[in-house]
């Protein structure tokens, strides 16, 4: 007697949360995203604490998978709103026309089209292992193109355009400065350097640089400056030919009828609420009343001249390619 009670209140509880969902007419927003860790947590820190917790479901996906996916499927896409990086968000709203224009103002301080906003930015600079520089008595760098010089020779590491768009800031870099022959040149003496420490990942260099595997590479700025905050033999120093800037954006999915109403408040949520941790991780100033510590902000910040789109990401990896 006391198991069949048991099993009529468990499915009059099933019941009664299935009515209220068909009630309340909610379907929980699915976000894709390929935000680092850091900025995750961020996002979904300030969804949880705002009324959303319990109705979304984040799923996280490498750039280049989340990319193919926007590509392939269009509006179609399971996702209702994602986070993501910029250049591919535009690319892909001019292949598929796929993203609703936003339904709240932001007073960013950079321009962006209607239907994306910046979550975060990401810049690069040169990083260094402290306690390796002064054992080897290695001079210090001042631009990116220094990286190739022979006295670097195997204690380099820098990344693979192939493998991470990490890699883009330093390309752009090098191409914004000495034009497309010198950038080809300077990467083929980076790459001579870099030997077997040639990585696939971003956060490649960083780890053997801590390590101590090798001195000296190209990274993430913000990685570097919260090694350094947190007591690390890191240190990084903002090049000559700039820190250039990649932006990581929040989108929502035009679906028509089918779109999520709750998806375009996550992302006012994620950008109003959101932003103020996760600027504490990516120090880049995006919207007005922002700030950051002296210590933190690039010296040389700079964006490429040309738009960013995927197109133009796959003839600089060519370029890469013919410098190997």
């Amino acid at each position: 007697m006391k198991k069949i009670v048991l099993m009529v209140a468990a499915i009059s509880t099933l019941f009664a949360i299935t009515s209220c969902s068909k009630k309340t007419g909610e379907k929980q927003v699915i976000i894709y995203s390929n935000a680092d860790d850091e900025a995750a947590i961020s996002a979904k820190k300030a969804l949880d604490e705002n009324g959303f917790e319990g109705k979304y479901i984040f799923q996280s996906f490498g750039t280049s998978e989340l990319g193919g996916k926007l590509f392939a499927e269009g509006s179609a896409i399971e996702a209702d709103l994602i986070t993501m990086s910029s250049f591919f968000i535009e690319s892909a709203q001019n292949a598929n026309k796929m993203f609703k224009d936003l339904e709240f103002e932001t007073k960013q301080v950079i321009k962006t089209p209607a239907f994306y906003t910046p979550m975060l930015a990401l810049q690069g600079a040169v990083i260094y292992n402290t306690k390796v520089f002064a054992e080897k008595n290695f001079p210090l760098p001042k631009s990116i193109k220094d990286i190739g010089n022979p006295v670097y020779k195997d204690w380099v590491s820098v990344v693979d355009p192939m493998g991470s768009t990490t890699a883009w800031l330093m390309v752009q870099a090098l191409i914004d400065s000495y034009g497309e022959d010198g950038a080809k040149e300077a990467l083929a003496a980076i790459y001579k350097n870099a030997g077997p420490h040639l990585e696939l990942s971003g956060s490649g260099p960083i780890k053997k640089i801590r390590a101590g595997e090798v001195a000296l590479g190209f990274g993430l700025r913000h990685q570097a400056v919260r090694d350094k905050n947190n007591g690390l033999p890191i240190d990084f120093i903002d090049p000559t030919e700039g820190n250039f800037t990649l932006t990581e954006s929040v989108a929502v999915i035009e679906k028509g009828k089918k779109t999520n109403p709750l998806a375009m408040q996550m992302a006012q949520c994620i950008i109003e609420k959101g932003r103020a941790d996760i600027i504490k991780d990516y120090p880049v100033v995006l919207y007005e009343g922002e700030s950051v510590d002296e210590d933190n902000r690039a010296t040389n910040a700079k964006v490429f001249a040309e738009a960013l789109t995927t197109e133009l990401l796959k003839k600089h990896q060519a370029l890469s390619e013919s410098a190997k």
